[in-house]
């Protein structure tokens, strides 16, 4: 007798079995899939999210707001910490396995007889899609997975594009320069379709608005059309004053660091637009949805006793404004290091300011092989020290993220703090080993996917 365990486990091996077709950046196989579906990704409205970091805080504070406004929002997210069920959420509750069996295997069914390939995301997207409409969410917040103009996502018209900021990731897939990956980024803008860009580049914002000016689509530009101010700052949130069509003071949003103050101002400015279109939006609204945030894997405190706190900052941009909150949330702390990063990275410039805060560094690597060894790693911070960044920290090589966490324990005192960084690979294993998933998953998604993952 096949159990529920099995069907689902199965199912899963096979989305991830898909990654056999690579990743193919173009929207004729998602075009198809939405036909043979009957074009779900028409039946609700939606928000359009690109950057190379800050989507996925960006996401779930939209979907928040509009979720305590009275809607039924569906949210899709990638990638996923611990369990391929993150990925796709109405209010805030993730897909059950059983929808995932489901509609993977009717979704494999209209697939018989076609030539049609689906890349593992095209899938997934066309699973997110199908879920969205059948249960008839009001408004989807769509994240793309990479890029944006022939990211799988890019079949909706939205009513809002967002563009976060931009910086160099991806590059083999997305171009080598800024102007290329910004080019590709602006490819969810669409002809009359307002954008708004938290990107502080001068040439970024230029770009983007020569592009959205000859699609006739209004640029909403952080720190020129909108802004906001931090008045405050913990572990646990920001507070902030907010000016744009309104002002908004002492608003709160259930995530910390620095740099949230700009999503949290993009995703309000957002709501304004989408005020301004003519959905009901309250105050109220804005406040509770910054406030009831739910989001794993950013600055986020996963143990007490020792304290822990993980963040998947994967590329040197997010690793600076990471090591910069850190110092400013714990001045008083020692901090002991433990990062994974993978190998296709820039490992120099994610190391670089993370090892300039640590007292202690553990290196390591999650369970994939596209893994940098830790050796590979200390290497590096060694060429660190030779160029002339002063590093004095002690430093520990592990193979496995449970013995990583030991090393850390023996090692923390009540000065210290442990951060776990460079990788979401890195950060959802130790939510494995802790114990702090707070789902069931199965060995197949422990050991992970081989799909391109921040």
């Amino acid at each position: 007798m096949t159990t529920d365990f099995q069907k689902y486990d199965s199912t899963v091996s096979y989305l991830y079995s898909l990654q056999k077709h690579g990743i193919k950046l173009g929207l004729e196989n998602t075009k198809s899939l939405m036909g043979l579906l009957g074009g779900p990704h028409k039946a609700f409205r939606t928000v359009h999210i690109a950057g190379t970091n800050g989507k996925g805080s960006t996401s779930a504070a939209i979907a928040s707001i509009l979720r305590e406004n009275g809607f039924k929002v569906g949210l899709f997210t990638s990638p996923h910490l611990v369990s391929f069920t993150e990925r796709i959420r109405i209010n805030g509750q993730r897909i059950e396995e059983s929808e995932v069996i489901n509609i993977a295997a009717m979704i494999r069914d209209l697939l018989t007889g076609t030539d049609l390939n689906p890349t593992f995301f095209e899938f997934v997207t066309a699973m997110a899609f199908y879920y969205f409409a059948q249960n008839k969410v009001d408004w989807a917040v769509i994240e793309t997975g990479m890029g944006g103009r022939l990211d799988s996502t890019n079949v909706i018209l939205p009513e809002v594009s967002i563009i976060t900021n931009i910086s160099l990731d991806h590059c083999e897939f997305l171009g080598e320069s800024i102007s290329d990956i910004t080019f590709e980024k602006a490819g969810i803008i669409k002809p009359g379709v307002p954008v708004i860009t938290s990107s502080a580049n001068p040439e970024v914002v230029q770009q983007l608005s020569e592009i959205a000016g000859s699609l006739g689509s209004a640029v909403h530009v952080y720190g020129k059309d909108f802004k906001g101010v931090l008045t405050a700052m913990d572990y646990k949130q920001i507070d902030f004053d907010y000016s744009g069509y309104n002002n908004y003071g002492n608003l709160s949003m259930s995530l910390s660091g620095r740099y949230q103050l700009y999503n949290a101002c993009t995703a309000v400015r957002a709501c304004e637009i989408l005020r301004e279109k003519g959905f009901t939006i309250s105050d109220g609204s804005i406040r509770r949805g910054l406030l009831n945030i739910k989001l794993e894997g950013r600055l986020e405190k996963v143990s007490d006793s020792p304290p822990i706190f993980i963040d998947g900052a994967h590329n040197p941009e997010a690793a600076a404004s990471l090591a910069e909150s850190v110092r400013e949330l714990f001045p008083d702390k020692k901090i002991i290091l433990i990062v994974g990063v993978m190998d296709d990275k820039d490992v120099n410039g994610v190391l670089g300011p993370l090892v300039r805060i640590a007292e202690s560094i553990i290196l390591t690597k999650p369970r994939y092989d596209r893994a940098a060894s830790p050796e590979r790693l200390e290497n590096i911070i060694i060429g660190l020290k030779e160029s002339g960044m002063n590093i004095t920290s002690s430093i520990t090589k592990t193979d496995d993220i449970s013995s990583a966490l030991n090393i850390a324990k023996d090692l923390c005192r009540d000065d210290n703090i442990i951060l776990v960084t460079g990788s979401f690979y890195t950060t959802g294993e130790v939510k494995e080993v802790l114990g702090t998933t707070g789902v069931f998953t199965t060995l197949r998604e422990q050991l992970k996917s081989t799909e391109v993952k921040k």
